[in-house]
């Protein structure tokens, strides 16, 4: 008779062994595929939107997130797929070109995200599921011809601008000017964004007229907001412009121009540009926000953003 049980038996309890260091190089490239630490400003889209459309129950907004964050997911993974032949001559670090996963798998986890995230955002409502087509539209064709159009980064905005109106159709109240308006605004914010990210793959110089695409969000805040109201505009679009600056400053004003340092940052501030875009909230709600934003930049110390 065993005098003793090993200690795991006698405890009851089934430890998960640690992932190998294949395993763990295999989710790495998942998540640098999919650009996850970018995900929390889906998420904030998607909150925003929610709320300006009325909110809700809590379980619309879950399978909001939870959809768009497939949809993002899997437009991501379909962006590597047709950038193939350019990244295996300009970037061959990446995860198709350097053997880190293959073609085929890209195109199955990008396909299926994709496929997956439409149905669930189906299953909120037949108003939400037709802008979800025209995101997902959107997405393939950005993805598609991105790098051979000047235009691309209006695109990518659109894909922005459905996103943030499929969340706001999922509240009670459902799309309403406001939220057209906020995600107009939100569009024009990711058109200056994109361009000067897409200066960093042409190697060419970087224009400075995008910035005031950037600054568009501000001055809707500077509009909507009066009376008691206007106070709390004015702070944030103090936040949100010394935000802007901050990053640019990487770009047009130091010594060694750093685009993708700019980038990962105004990407982060899409979840400032969200707050920006709604009126007074509750301190849990700011502090949503206030951990997405932190989430966000958290992330990008170990997933790239770009």
């Amino acid at each position: 008779m065993d005098s003793e049980a090993p200690p795991r038996a006698r405890s009851g309890l089934i430890l998960m062994e640690p992932l190998s260091a294949s395993s763990r190089e295999y989710l790495r490239t998942l998540l640098v595929l999919g650009r996850a630490s970018n995900i929390p400003t889906v998420w904030s889209n998607c909150v925003a939107g929610w709320l300006l459309g009325g909110g809700g129950p809590l379980s619309g907004l879950l399978l909001l997130c939870l959809g768009a964050t497939c949809l993002y997911t899997g437009g991501m993974y379909l962006n590597d797929a047709f950038d193939l032949n350019f990244d295996r001559l300009y970037r061959p670090e990446r995860p198709i070109p350097s053997g880190a996963i293959t073609i085929g798998e890209v195109w199955g986890f990008g396909v299926g995200f994709l496929a997956l995230g439409t149905v669930m955002m189906f299953l909120l409502g037949s108003s939400t599921g037709i802008i979800t087509l025209l995101l997902v539209l959107s997405i393939l064709v950005y993805d598609w011809i991105h790098k051979w159009i000047a235009f691309s980064p209006v695109i990518m905005a659109l894909c922005r601008f459905f996103l943030f109106l499929a969340a706001a159709s999922t509240g009670e109240e459902g799309v309403g000017g406001l939220a057209v308006w906020t995600a107009l605004a939100l569009a024009c914010y990711i058109v200056g964004l994109s361009y000067v990210a897409k200066s960093e793959s042409t190697r060419g110089p970087v224009k400075y007229w995008p910035c005031l695409l950037l600054c568009a969000p501000l001055l809707l805040a500077w509009l909507v907001n009066q009376g008691e109201y206007k106070s709390r505009a004015v702070f944030l679009c103090l936040v949100v412009g010394l935000w802007i600056i901050r990053n640019l400053q990487f770009t047009y004003w130091s010594a060694e121009k750093n685009i993708g340092r700019t980038v990962s940052g105004l990407l982060a501030g899409i979840v400032l540009v969200d707050l920006l875009g709604l009126g007074p909230l509750s301190f849990l709600t700011s502090l949503l926000f206030l951990f997405l934003f932190s989430a966000a930049m958290v992330f990008q110390r170990f997933v790239p953003a770009t």
